[in-house]
């Protein structure tokens, strides 16, 4: 690659919709890379990216798709895999692989970066080998390949960081089988992201691995005992050696059951240290990653700012889990997510919700939220007497009643932050979609449960959420008919 064509490659990249990907392709935009997304489903990435990325349909399954996708592109990644699916993952993985590897090749694509996963010796997990394996085919395609290998990533949203986060959360005292003791080096995701976007203009004169990691090597229990220190919590750890990866990956399941799916195949990865032994990237990667704890810290600053930027409807879709049920759990957090479609315009739908609190109330349950307001007052909260500062517009910041506003697009999303007592924090979420001649609503109510009293608030509470979110929604919709100019029914 030489000349503009140095600099300014068309990259496609997958797997934009996960969770490297995501930050990744939000890099990639800052530094005014020219960038083509192939998505499996387009309408999960429409909105999330830059005016000048392409989406395009695809799956690396489907050879037909690739060679669309990969019309003109010079630099590809590679950032899929199949370990969530519940069918046999290495052969899914070893066709993708074989599929992008042969579609890059045949369409003169320069340069193909894969993210696998560090690990070596005998008996290594499935998981693991499955990753190295795809590794393998990429660099052996004739394409020049760059393949990182990484431990642990660090960040508010990583799986690895949730699980320590949930369970060193909810569990004051932990048995530690001998897996959690295992050295890994984990690396924060701003590095992860840092490594990859900086591969782009490496040079690359023939296919290379590089291994990376953070600046300290250090075990899953080191990492929980960090995490326990930056979050002022006593944990008790006791150590066992009978519990097995697999018995480990049926214990996770009980206490985060979102885990249950992928818990084995991730835990079977630990079993072995997850170490850097090639310390190249250093030499040939101007990253210097941080250690631990300021991975762990800068998590923590960010976990609220990305929460607040995030689509949590859209990722529990993704994962088959919303269907308007209360209790739903992503990550360590409770979700009740409802939608509703009305037959009036997206501005009209979203006018009710930019109204709501102060004067016009809730839309249902009015003498409830009073009540809780009053409740409030007693333990010392806000309660619902500040109302809001303007009866029609919305900024970030502005109260409304016992929430403040995080986050507010015109038309199409509102995100109000709690400020009353309660065992943990809690979000009220409203989004509108367009949907054909009207427009679909999304409301989500989220909670993040400090500890078993936070549990049984929110299952305590549960039936009495059931019918106030119901009844809020569909007072929503009707307020959005009612004053839509032409009045149209609601679907």
């Amino acid at each position: 690659m030489t000349g503009n064509a140095h600099h300014r490659p068309l990259i496609l990249l997958t797997g934009a919709t996960g969770y490297v990907g995501g930050r990744l392709l939000a890099a990639l935009e800052a530094a005014g890379r020219r960038v083509r997304c192939l998505a499996r489903r387009p309408e999960h990435l429409a909105g999330r990216v830059g005016s000048g990325t392409e989406i395009v349909a695809g799956d690396v399954l489907d050879p037909d798709s690739l060679v669309r996708a990969l019309a003109g592109v010079g630099v590809a990644y590679y950032l899929v895999h199949s370990m969530g699916s519940t069918g046999d993952f290495e052969r899914d993985d070893r066709i993708a692989a074989e599929a992008f590897a042969h579609a890059c090749r045949t369409a003169g694509v320069q340069r193909i970066i894969y993210l696998g996963g560090l690990g070596s010796g005998p008996g290594l997990s499935s998981h693991l080998r499955s990753r190295q394996e795809v590794g393998r085919m990429l660099r052996e395609s004739g394409v020049p390949t760059i393949e990182f290998r990484a431990s642990i990533v660090i960040g508010s949203g990583s799986l690895s960081f949730e699980m320590v986060r949930t369970l060193v959360n909810r569990l004051p005292v932990m048995v530690t089988p001998r897996w959690v003791h295992v050295l890994a080096q984990p690396i924060a995701i701003e590095d992860l992201v840092d490594y990859l976007a900086r591969a782009i203009d490496v040079p690359l004169p023939q296919s290379e691995v590089f291994e990376i990691g953070g600046g300290d090597r250090v075990s899953y229990a080191g990492i929980m005992q960090e995490y326990a220190r930056q979050r002022g919590l006593r944990r008790v750890m006791i150590p066992v050696p009978v519990l097995s990866p697999w018995l480990s990956a049926r214990w996770l399941g009980l206490v985060t059951p979102l885990y249950a799916r992928v818990g084995r195949k991730l835990l079977d990865s630990v079993r072995h240290p997850t170490v850097v032994e090639d310390p190249r990237a250093l030499e040939a990667f101007p990253v210097r990653p941080r250690g631990i704890r300021e991975a762990i810290a800068r998590a923590l600053r960010m976990e609220d700012h990305e929460f607040a930027q995030t689509r949590w409807s859209d990722a529990l879709s993704a994962q088959g889990e919303i269907g308007g049920r209360a209790g739903v759990r992503y990550r360590s957090r409770l979700v009740d997510s409802r939608t509703r479609r009305v037959g009036c315009s997206r501005s009209a739908a979203f006018t009710p919700i930019r109204r709501i609190g102060g004067a016009v109330g809730w839309y249902y349950g009015d003498v409830l939220w009073t009540v809780r307001g009053f409740l409030d007052l007693l333990v010392g909260g806000v309660g619902t007497r500040r109302g809001r500062r303007d009866p029609e517009h919305l900024l970030v910041g502005d109260v409304v009643d016992f929430w403040r506003v995080e986050a507010v697009e015109p038309d199409a999303r509102l995100v109000l932050r709690a400020e009353m007592k309660l065992p943990g924090r809690a979000w009220l979420q409203f989004e509108v979609d367009p949907d054909g001649d009207g427009a679909v609503i999304r409301q989500t109510a989220i909670f993040d449960p400090v500890g078993l009293a936070g549990l049984l608030y929110w299952y305590a509470l549960s039936p009495v959420h059931g019918f106030v979110f119901r009844g809020m929604l569909a007072g929503i919709a009707r307020a959005a008919v009612q004053g839509s100019p032409d009045r149209p029914t609601a679907g």
